[in-house]
C-alpha cells in the first residue's frame, strides 16, 4: 500500500471540511432519510383502531414530513414492506400489526398512499422501502397464520437460523417478489421502489439451499451461484419497473463497504463476500438506478469505500446511508463533526447525495444535527439528480408566463403546461425568484419551490423586504431533464 497516497488522501478529508463550508450546496443533490415502520422504530406511535387514532397516526406522518421539508430534505424512503407484511392495501400479503395492534388490522386508510400524497404536496419524492429476503422468526410468521407467504408459497420459504428467509436461489423467488413490486408501481405514484436486505444472510454457509443449488448451480461455485441469484432478482425486477414506469428508481441499500479496495481493507467485512452482494456488478450492468450502501462507519472504513462506490458507479447515482443514530450516546459515541466530514467528503467528490439512518434522530435534533442541516448545509433547496441512462431530453419550456397581485403581499404566477415526449411523464415545476434579471437558475439560492404540480403558484414572501421582482419557471420531467425557462418581472 503506498503510505504517500494514504497520507495525501487523508489530508485531503481534513483539508475539505472548512473550505466546503464556505462554499455554496449544490443544486442538485440526493437529500433523503428512512422512515422505519418495524416496531414503530420512527413511525407510527399511534394506532389506527378509531377515527381519532387514524387521524393521530396521520398527524405523526405530517409532523416528520413537515420538518423534513422545513430542512430542505427532498426523499422520503417510506418502510412498505417489513418482514412478510406491508403498509399498503395488498392483495398478495397482510398489513403490519404496528397500525392497528392486530394482523391484517384495517388501518381505515392506505398508508402507502397517504404518504405519497403528503410528500407530493411537499415537493419531495416517496421512495416504497421495501426488505426483500428475510421474513422474520418463528414467532412472527407464526402470528401471520395462513397469510403468511411461508404458508401459502412454502416451495420459495426456508428456515435459518430461527429465522424464515425467501430462498434467492428458487426461480419463483424473483417472480413473487416483483408481485409485490408490482402492486406498488402500478397503484401508487411512488417515485422510487428501494430494497432493503437483498443479500444473503451474513457468511451463511449452511444456509439450506444446496437442493437448488445441485439443480441450478451448472458447474459454478456456490459462492458465485448465490450472487448471480441476487443479480438475476434485481435484473428481473429492474426490467419489469422500467416496462411499467421507466422513471421510477430502482434502488438497493447494499452492504457499505463492496470488498477489499486499493486504499484500505474491508477486513473480511463485505457485501460481495459476506452476503454475495455483487453490487458494483449491477451498477455495471445498469441495472440500479441508485444505490444506498450502508456505510455506518467512521474514518478508515468510510472514506476509501465511499470513494470505491462512486469510481464504480458508471454515472448511477451513489447516496451513502449516514450511521446518524450513532450520535445518540446510548447507540455509540460519534459527535456531530463526524457526520459533517461525511456530507462535506460527499459533495467534494461528487456523490449524488446522502441518506439519514433515521429519521428519529434527525426529529430529535440529536447533537443539533437537525439545526446544522438546516442552517449550514440544505439552507437552500435541492432538485434529483438527472437520470439521462433512461431520459435526456428535456421537456419543452413553460408558456406566458403571467403575474397578478391578488391580495396585499400575494402575488399568483400562471403558465401554459410543458409537454413531454412521454406523456406519462407529466413535468412538474420550479419556481425561481431574484431581484435580477435574467433569473439564475443555476443558482439554488433563488428557488422558492420545486415539484409544482398544475399551471400555478401563489408568491407570498414571509418579509416584505425580502420580496422577488423577477421571476422564472422551468418544467422538470421525473428523470430530472429541466427545461429553458420562461421569465417576467412583477
Amino acid at each position: 500500500m503506498n503510505l504517500k497516497y494514504l497520507f495525501a488522501f487523508f489530508l485531503s478529508i481534513c483539508l475539505i471540511t472548512p473550505t466546503l463550508l464556505k462554499g455554496q450546496s449544490p443544486k442538485h443533490e440526493v437529500r433523503a432519510a428512512w422512515i422505519t415502520a418495524v416496531y414503530g422504530l420512527d413511525w407510527p406511535r399511534t394506532r389506527a383502531t378509531s377515527a381519532a387514532g387514524i387521524r393521530k397516526q396521520k398527524a405523526e406522518l405530517i409532523e416528520i414530513l413537515d420538518r423534513l421539508k422545513a430542512a430542505n430534505f427532498n426523499t422520503v424512503l417510506f418502510q412498505t414492506r417489513t418482514r412478510g407484511d406491508v403498509l399498503y392495501r395488498s392483495s398478495i400479503e397482510p398489513f403490519n400489526s404496528i397500525l392497528t395492534g392486530e394482523v391484517n388490522g384495517d388501518p381505515g386508510y392506505d398508508p402507502l398512499a397517504f404518504a405519497v400524497e403528503e410528500c407530493h404536496k411537499r415537493g419531495m419524492e416517496c421512495h416504497a422501502w421495501m426488505v426483500a429476503i428475510p421474513l422474520g422468526g418463528r414467532r412472527h410468521v407464526a402470528s401471520l397464520g395462513k397469510a403468511s407467504v411461508t404458508k401459502r408459497k412454502r416451495e420459495i420459504c426456508v428456515p435459518y437460523k430461527r429465522e424464515y428467509f425467501l430462498n434467492p436461489g428458487h426461480p419463483e423467488t424473483k417472480k413473487y417478489l416483483m408481485s409485490l413490486v408490482r402492486e406498488v408501481v402500478q397503484r401508487y405514484d411512488v417515485d422510487g421502489v428501494h430494497f432493503d436486505y437483498l443479500r444473503y444472510p451474513e457468511h451463511a454457509v449452511r444456509f439450506p439451499d444446496r437442493y437448488e443449488y445441485r439443480k441450478y448451480g451448472n458447474g459454478r461455485s456456490l459462492e458465485q451461484w448465490r450472487r448471480d441469484n441476487l443479480t438475476e432478482i434485481i435484473r428481473y425486477i429492474y426490467k419489469e419497473v422500467k416496462a411499467l414506469k421507466p422513471w421510477v428508481k430502482v434502488s438497493t441499500c447494499p452492504i457499505g463497504k463492496y470488498r477489499d479496495t486499493s486504499r484500505y481493507s474491508s477486513r473480511g467485512w463485505n457485501a460481495f463476500h459476506s452476503v454475495y452482494q455483487d453490487v458494483q456488478g449491477w451498477l455495471g450492468e445498469g441495472i440500479q438506478d441508485q444505490i444506498y450502501p450502508m456505510m455506518y462507519f467512521r474514518g478508515n472504513s468510510f472514506y476509501p469505500f465511499a470513494l470505491d462506490w462512486q469510481e464504480q458507479s458508471n454515472g448511477r447515482h451513489v447516496i451513502p446511508g449516514l450511521g446518524i443514530y450513532f450520535l445518540d450516546p446510548r447507540e455509540g459515541n460519534w459527535i456531530v463533526d463526524e457526520v459533517e466530514r461525511q456530507i462535506n467528503f460527499i459533495r467534494h467528490h461528487h456523490l449524488a447525495g446522502e441518506a439519514h439512518y433515521r429519521v428519529k434522530y434527525l426529529m430529535n435534533n440529536v447533537q443539533g444535527l437537525y439545526d446544522r442541516l438546516d442552517k449550514k448545509y440544505y439552507n437552500t433547496p435541492a432538485l434529483q439528480p438527472p437520470m439521462p441512462w433512461i431520459d435526456n431530453e428535456a421537456p419543452s419550456a413553460p408558456d406566458s408566463l403571467t403575474i397578478e397581485h391578488i391580495a396585499d403581499g400575494y402575488w399568483k404566477l400562471n403558465w401554459q403546461s410543458s409537454t413531454d415526449n412521454d406523456q406519462r411523464n407529466a413535468p412538474t415545476y420550479v419556481i425561481y425568484g431574484s431581484n435580477s434579471y435574467p433569473v439564475d437558475t443555476s443558482d439554488p439560492r433563488n428557488i422558492l419551490a420545486t415539484q409544482v404540480r398544475g399551471t400555478e403558484y401563489i408568491y407570498a414572501p414571509i418579509l416584505p423586504w425580502e420580496r422577488c421582482h423577477y421571476f422564472a419557471v422551468t418544467a422538470l420531467d421525473r428523470c430530472g431533464n429541466e427545461s429553458s425557462a420562461a421569465e417576467k418581472g412583477l
